[in-house]
């Protein structure tokens, strides 16, 4: 128990002396940084340039890390990011020997009291002309001055949105000096690309790089060139949110267009679908057009939608011509041969449209087919004994005429059952007249009916033609851009 007291004991001491070792270092450290500052500044300017050869280029590393992407406007192309820039060079006038003041090999300071590169973003889409945020630089004992800053930077982007939503970007970031060219100020990149170790993943966009590339330019108001880095940002769109949102609603509404062809004919609400449907992929296209950018690169989605609204358009007019055809009366031209040969003969058969209110047939309305075509059967031999009786008895009564006019003449009695057969006998012509009559009315009104039937079947026929070819041409038409897309 004791030796554990003992040791526990001396353990604290050992603490206790090292706190105190550690404290007077630190203050000892402290002395040394206040007194290297003093004289490090003492006759300092920050408003030159740190060479002492002003013949001699001043070499300034540059190196960026994208931390967010904070959002981008398609419509007025403009990338919003945020960025760590680090830059970094050597300052001749800010050297000490550490060895003077106890080892000290680096100390933070404002970066406004030490001279900064005016590298700055040129492609910048920013109102805001403020200075950079005046965060601290570390200077070492070799005069390397690293300075750290972040910046919420906004830069104008190309934005082709000729496959949107399935489009990818390339948004480029260009640094450069202001004032100084490249023979007082080179710029160079530490690394080939931008560093993206910290980069928070976007909800709309991925990140496939940002390479960096040195460029020397000569511009047409100076002899001298001037240096940047430019890094490219590569996006990739997710394409998810606008598939469920913007293109499947599309897709199945325009499915929706040929079944218009399918609808009954006097159900009159074939051309208010198609109107419908084009009413609701007019408000997806508007959708559309207030984010893309007001450009001639028509995007993918919006040329699908605008085939989508002509066929749909089509399909309306086709449907009102086809009802013109069904609501053919008795007054119209009966069904052209080739029609009748081409639409009624084979088209139907192949789209299996049969007489119209039927669907399908069945063994069932075969036999009523058959009952309805012995009934008439029947009719019409009924018909033809009651005009071959009435005939006899017309011949009959012309026969008894004829005796009774011979019976006048010879006997010249009964005169009045001779009026009175001669009137039956009127009575029989003036029937058989009335039954022709209405039996030319009742043909003629079968024959009417029969070519109003037909022009119904022509009609119907038409309906499922187009329906059939419509439903491919959306299929074809959602393939391709699937396809385009991929």
């Amino acid at each position: 128990m004791k030796r554990n007291s003992l040791s526990s004991f001396s353990i604290s001491l050992c603490l206790l002396f090292a706190a105190v070792v550690l404290q007077a270092v630190e203050s000892a450290k402290g002395k040394y940084a206040h007194m290297l500052f003093n004289e490090l500044f003492e006759d300092y300017s920050n408003a030159l340039r740190p060479v002492e050869d002003t013949d001699k280029v001043l070499n300034v590393t540059l190196q960026i890390t994208l931390s967010q992407i904070k959002d981008m406007d398609e419509r007025n192309q403009i990338l919003s990011a945020y960025l760590w820039i680090r830059q970094s060079w050597y300052d001749a006038y800010l050297k000490w020997d550490k060895d003077k003041y106890d080892g000290l090999d680096s100390i933070r300071i404002p970066s406004s009291l030490v001279w900064r590169p005016d590298i700055v973003l040129y492609n910048k889409a920013d109102d805001d002309f403020s200075e950079p945020v005046n965060t601290n630089v570390v200077l070492r004992y070799d005069g390397k001055i690293t300075w750290d800053a972040p910046a919420i930077t906004k830069s104008s982007c190309v934005v082709d949105v000729s496959y949107f939503p399935f489009d990818s970007q390339q948004c480029n970031l260009t640094f450069g000096s202001w004032t100084y060219n490249g023979n007082q100020v080179d710029i160079t990149n530490s690394l080939d690309s931008g560093d993206l170790s910290d980069f928070v993943e976007d909800v709309e966009w991925e990140i496939h790089g940002m390479p960096a590339v040195k460029n020397v330019i000569t511009y047409g108001c100076c002899s001298e060139p001037y240096p940047d880095v430019t890094f490219t940002l590569i996006l990739k769109r997710k394409s998810s949110f606008y598939i469920f949102n913007l293109l499947l609603p599309c897709i199945l509404i325009s499915f929706l267009a040929p079944l218009g062809f399918y609808l009954p004919a006097d159900s009159g609400e074939k051309v208010s679908l198609g109107v419908t449907v084009l009413l609701a992929l007019t408000v997806f296209q508007l959708m559309v057009a207030e984010i893309m950018p007001p450009s001639e690169n028509v995007p993918l989605i919006g040329k699908y939608y605008i085939a989508t609204m002509t066929m749909i358009t089509a399909s309306t007019a086709l449907t009102i011509i086809i009802m013109n055809l069904h609501h053919c009366g008795s007054e119209a031209k009966p069904v052209p041969q080739w029609a009748r040969v081409v639409i009624l003969d084979y088209m139907s058969k192949i789209f299996f449209v049969y007489d119209v209110g039927e669907n399908c047939t069945s063994p069932k309305r075969e036999r009523e087919e058959e009952h309805k075509l012995e009934g008439d059967d029947v009719c019409q031999r009924r018909h033809k004994e009651v005009r071959s009786h009435l005939s006899n008895r017309n011949d009959d009564c012309d026969l008894k005429e004829k005796l009774n006019g011979n019976l006048n003449k010879s006997y010249g009695v009964h005169g009045e059952k001779v009026r009175e057969t001669i009137n039956c006998c009127s009575c029989y012509k003036m029937l058989i007249k009335n039954i022709e009559y209405i039996a030319n009315c009742v043909r003629d009104h079968k024959a009417n009916r029969a070519k109003g039937i037909e022009w119904k079947k022509v009609a119907k026929v038409m309906d499922r033609f187009f329906m059939w070819i419509f439903f491919i041409m959306v299929f074809f038409m959602s393939v391709l851009i699937i396809g385009k897309a991929a």
